[in-house]
């Protein structure tokens, strides 16, 4: 079993990273910043539509400051989804702006609608947090998903990312009829070999969505990733496998029933495979990513220590134990995947 004992720590934007994010177009002057959200005069407890407390709570802001904050968030909207067209502004409006009391940085997520068809879509505002950041960055060099987000001095800004909740998905989609699990235990496996390979912990049932797309035969699934704050973090090799997390035991099992030893070993190296295509690809950004990493501090030294030996008694290779911090770390990781 996976566990996780103490609060992660918060580590702040290096200068490297900080010329990496301005390089790839990330770095962008936005018009309101995280504490300026700070900034509500009250709130209230947020439910679903079941009347469940959702641990989040809408929040007001006084006339004198709601026109300006609402203005300015449908502005960060504008650069985050259309490159900064304001155009498509016209037909927006804020309908909510909610503050997440439980999560490590507390952030905001504001509710964007279309008053022309109802539509409505998220995004967050955050503290910027570096692991986040390099968290952010791998999933969209080496994952099947791309990842839309921007920062500007400490506040993150991130898209919303569309899917069911997995202990949401687990507790009330295991019995559809309709559910192919052979499929959805594949998934699985090869979300389970993309964490270990680009070291993303603490994936259990609260931090990623299932992606359900109905074809004309069958139904496809994808998992995918919703928080990076354990980006390379922890010290213990089982924070890297989604497999440990007892949250996880409903898709385990499933994985335990339909998947043979043979064919999870199948989809293991397929998920590597295309994730060393990937590193092919994006060459330039990993090699450039990977270089401001390995001259940052994102984890303490007893982490460091422990996980390079796990790793190097994981994978027989000692090459590991000469790694110095994460980012040394998480090059021998991806050296490891092209070399086999």
């Amino acid at each position: 079993m996976a566990l996780i004992s103490k609060k992660k720590l918060i580590y702040p934007i290096s200068n490297g990273l900080r010329r990496y994010l301005i390089k790839y177009g990330r770095e962008v002057d936005i018009p309101i910043h995280y504490f300026e959200l700070l900034r509500f005069s009250s709130s209230i407890a947020l439910y679903d539509s079941k009347d469940q407390d959702t641990l989040w709570e809408t929040v007001f802001y006084e006339q004198s400051d709601r026109e300006e904050i609402h203005l300015n968030v449908k502005m960060i909207y504008a650069l985050l989804k259309s490159g900064g067209d304001m155009t498509v502004m016209e037909h927006l409006f804020v309908d909510r702006i909610d503050l997440c009391v439980y999560g490590n940085t507390q952030p905001f997520r504001v509710r964007i609608v279309n008053r022309i068809n109802d539509n409505f879509d998220y995004f967050y505002v955050k503290n910027a947090d570096a692991s986040r950041v390099y968290g952010l960055e791998f999933e969209h060099l080496l994952s099947p998903n791309r990842i839309s987000y921007l920062v500007h001095q400490n506040t993150l800004i991130e898209e919303h990312i569309a899917g069911i909740p997995g202990d949401k998905f687990m507790r009330a989609h295991m019995e559809d009829p309709h559910l192919n699990p052979i499929r959805l235990a594949k998934e699985f496996v090869k979300f389970n070999e993309r964490c270990f390979v680009r070291l993303l912990g603490d994936m259990h049932s609260s931090n990623f969505v299932i992606d359900v797309t109905p074809d004309f035969e069958e139904t496809h699934y994808r998992i995918r990733a919703i928080d990076f704050d354990q980006q390379s973090y922890e010290g213990k090799k089982s924070i890297y496998l989604p497999q440990y997390f007892k949250e996880n035991n409903a898709l385990i099992q499933l994985g335990m029933k339909y998947i043979t030893p043979e064919s999870m070993l199948q989809y293991q190296k397929e998920e590597r495979a295309l994730i060393s295509r990937r590193l092919k690809t994006a060459r330039q950004g990993i090699l450039d990513i990977l270089r401001c990493m390995e001259h940052d501090v994102i984890s303490l030294p007893q982490n460091i220590t422990s996980l390079k030996e796990d790793l190097a008694k994981h994978y027989g290779n000692d090459k590991f134990l000469a790694c110095k911090n994460m980012g040394s770390i998480m090059r021998t990781s991806l050296e490891e995947l092209i070399k086999k």
